[in-house]
């Protein structure tokens, strides 16, 4: 509550380190004005809140798609079937969902960000200004850092037609998302990458998901993010940190459609600054727990590093006031969770046993600033 300090006493995981301390956190106005070490006997565990560096919530209207092989037919064949425009399974149901179910499923799926611990999220948004509008009125009211991002509704049509379009879709976005270079002319995107710049807008696009045909192309648009690189070699992660831009991961969305791994430990060593996402809410939950579980299991990764790429890390694609470590005069954007919880009760290491089996459940209570 503004106005209120807050004391709240537990196991802090501080700093950008993200050392654990005991101690206790002074909070008002929305900032930490205190850190104090001493014994508190609590069970809490204080924690810096997730990010969710990369969602397509409009896919909130269809959380079941046929997947895998029945009867000896493959329902959804590859990737492009499923999220390819113009014809992909996705866009295909988002034509036929009117804007006010729109507006409800995807006010859903904030609220589920928020319940499990998120306080800022990135998305790409299909729909053009129309679908820009219906994320906006769903986030009415709720409290949340958002960066989105918006595409044309036909990229097929007559360039002309698309650069138009473009230019509104700028006017109420922070930037562009596009779904990958192979899927527009090249002189087309070059030209949309010159609008973005001359809006002073951000330019993001997927690359090196189903294959890396696309990546040196993405890297000619010198986009200010990438997401997936799932199929990057050494030479791609070179030039990538070599741009100083970000790349978000989707581990579980790749595993589900069958793209791959991303080479999260690579992309470390090369010094790329990475964070973490969700992807289409068509494929899996917008719960942050499961995907920094996902990747502690199944990449060799630390995992302190893990629980980085989920928290602060999020700070590259979002920027600096979106999240932070728990230090005095940073925001408060805090998840407190019950240490003594029978799924938590008993963990020695707190960054070890949040990162491999927290769960929502787990959490008593979120602030946000």
């Amino acid at each position: 509550m503004y106005g209120t300090e807050q004391v709240i006493s537990g196991t802090i995981i501080a700093g950008p380190e993200l050392d654990p301390i005991e101690g206790y956190i002074c909070v008002k106005n929305g900032i930490i004005t205190e850190i104090g070490e001493e014994h508190t006997y609590s069970a809490n565990i204080i924690a810096p809140c997730f990010v969710n560096a990369h969602t397509h919530l409009g896919d909130s209207v269809c959380k079941d798609p046929l997947m895998g092989t029945v009867s000896g037919f493959r329902i959804q064949k590859d990737l492009d079937s499923l999220v390819k425009p113009p014809d992909g399974l996705k866009h295909r149901i988002l034509r036929e969902t009117s804007y006010k179910t729109l507006i409800q499923y995807i006010r859903k799926s904030l609220l589920d960000i928020i319940e499990t611990g998120t306080c800022a999220f990135a998305d790409f948004r299909e729909g053009g200004v129309v679908g820009l509008a219906a994320l906006n009125k769903a986030l009415e009211g709720l409290d949340l850092h958002s960066l989105i991002f918006g595409r044309p509704t036909e990229p097929q049509l007559p360039p002309g037609v698309v650069l138009a379009e473009i230019k509104r879709v700028l006017l109420h976005s922070d930037g562009l998302g596009i779904s990958g270079a192979n899927d527009l002319d090249m002189e087309l995107l070059q030209e949309i990458t010159t609008c973005t710049r001359v809006q002073k807008k951000l330019f993001a696009i997927h690359a090196g998901e189903k294959n890396r045909s696309d990546i040196e192309k993405a890297l000619s648009l010198e986009p200010d993010l990438l997401i997936h690189l799932t199929h990057a070699t050494k030479k791609d992660l070179e030039e990538v940190a070599q741009t100083g831009a970000p790349v978000v991961v989707c581990p579980r969305s790749n595993f589900v459609t069958g793209s791959g791994m991303a080479p999260i430990a690579e992309m470390l060593g090369a010094g790329i600054r990475v964070a973490a996402g969700t992807d289409n809410v068509m494929l899996n939950s917008v719960n942050m727990f499961a995907e920094m579980e996902f990747m502690s299991k199944v990449f060799s990764i630390e995992d302190r590093q893990v629980f980085k790429i989920c928290t602060l890390n999020g700070s590259f694609v979002m920027g600096p006031d979106s999240t932070g470590s728990i230090e005095k005069g940073n925001k408060a954007n805090l998840m407190i969770l019950n240490g003594s919880s029978n799924n938590l009760a008993g963990i020695k290491d707190p960054i070890s046993g949040i990162t491999k089996r927290a769960r929502p459940d787990d959490i008593l209570a979120v602030l946000h600033s």
